[in-house]
């Protein structure tokens, strides 16, 4: 525990370099140049995370004060998915549930049962949120561990499927994402994509951020639609037109400098990505791999994070309205650009089809964060978490983004009554 804790306390700037480079080494690749690769997506990651710190720093003082202008009380407590990460990690099965984790990914590839390498190790949590609530709901540790390993394998085949739309949308080849709360969706998104073709009217829309800036000039750079999103945040938090001012120029910036902090992550992992290929292929003629990856990856598309940030008030309005409903959604609004990211892309970055399709994602999100409720706030108080004064029951709206572990929880809980 104290080894995987201190490869997790590095963080991913710097345990993403080391990762890549003895990757780079073990296919073939002089050191000097998987020290390079590895450093550069380490620098990569470093930029994402500074972009994305700006982005949940800027946002989350807006969401909170929406949350009380608007007036909304609801008594289960959004507390955010960087607490679910901690109570996860707090919990006594992570050093079994990385070792099965590693392990399972290992045999499958050996196997051909799956395409993705996944290097996310600090994503884990996921894994290891399943197979803790299962555990709590049972009070069986094997029927966790059991959860956890089903969820690994369910999610590394759903990374091998969306591979393809990755790099089609992306344009990012040789790279899946098998990162729970977002690749669960995938086929959700997909599905009700093909739903809407269907719909006269809907079906001839297309408003992607191409067509948006084609149509509306310099009003449709994804600069100015980040300066515009952000003051109409701005406006709807009731905040002051120094705030809004502030507010609009970050989201600017978010949507100006992701992108270019995701082409130097490509930039290192592109030769990982060649030599992985060229090692498999000699060893294993036909054979493909991808590169498990973070989604932090893809959300500096300029369609993810505008239907990111048109979900922030239309996400508050379904919790007021939505029945069956208890989450306040709080501290998880201002990451709502990872949520939808399987709305965007079987949508092609269609803005009308993506918040359409993030509508439906989102009220099943409230309600499977309602319904986890008691079991996550059980596994808090196990690992003693400072609940928030007033807050007698915790939840999240990420954690209730995590469909594959929910329909795995559920399926439990229906054997058990």
């Amino acid at each position: 525990m104290q080894i995987i804790q201190f490869i997790l306390d590095l963080g991913p700037t710097v345990m993403m370099p080391v990762i890549i480079t003895i990757l780079g080494v073990l296919f073939g690749q002089k050191i000097s140049k998987a020290f390079r690769a590895g450093l550069t997506i380490g620098i990569g990651f470093a930029g994402i995370n500074l972009v994305i710190g700006l982005l949940v720093n800027n946002l989350s003082p807006a969401t909170q004060a929406m949350v009380t202008n608007w007036g909304l009380k609801l008594d289960i407590m959004d507390v955010g998915w960087p607490i679910a990460a901690s109570i996860s990690f707090g919990t006594t099965i992570v050093p079994a549930v990385f070792l099965i984790g590693i392990f399972i990914n290992t045999v499958m590839l050996g196997l051909n049962w799956t395409k993705t390498m996944n290097v996310d190790l600090w994503n884990y949590w996921h894994f290891i949120f399943t197979g803790a609530l299962v555990m709590y709901l049972t009070n069986n540790v094997v029927i966790g561990l059991i959860a956890s390993a089903l969820t690994i394998i369910i999610i590394l085949k759903l990374a091998d499927f969306t591979a393809p739309y990755v790099e089609k949308f992306f344009q990012m080849p040789g790279v899946s994402l098998p990162h729970t709360e977002t690749v669960s969706w995938a086929l959700v998104g997909i599905g009700i994509n093909k739903i809407l073709d269907k719909i006269p009217g809907i079906n001839k829309i297309n408003f992607d951020t191409d067509t948006i800036q084609k149509k509306f000039g310099i009003f449709g750079e994804p600069m100015i639609m980040g300066l515009i999103l952000g003051a109409g945040i701005g406006g709807l938090a009731k905040y002051q037109v120094k705030e809004i001012i502030v507010l609009a120029v970050n989201m600017s910036a978010v949507m100006f400098i992701m992108p270019r902090m995701v082409r130097i992550l490509m930039e290192g992992l592109l030769p990982l990505s060649e030599s992985a290929r060229e090692f498999i292929n000699k060893r294993f003629p036909g054979k493909e791999v991808y590169i498990g990856l973070d989604a932090a990856v893809v959300i500096g598309h300029p369609a993810v994070i505008s239907t990111g940030l048109i979900m922030i008030p239309i996400t508050l309005l379904i919790a007021a309205i939505l029945p069956g409903n208890r989450l306040l959604p709080f501290t998880d609004l201002a990451v709502l650009p990872f949520l939808v990211i399987w709305a965007v892309v079987p949508s092609k970055g269609n803005i009308i089809r993506s918040v359409i399709t993030s509508t439906i994602m989102v009220c099943f999100m409230l309600l499977i964060a309602t319904d986890i409720a008691g079991v996550a706030t059980i596994m808090a108080k196990d690992v003693n978490f400072a609940f928030p004064e007033g807050t007698s029951t915790i939840s999240s709206l990420d954690a209730g983004a995590h469909l594959i572990p929910y329909i795995i929880f559920k399926i439990v809980q229906l054997f058990m009554t």
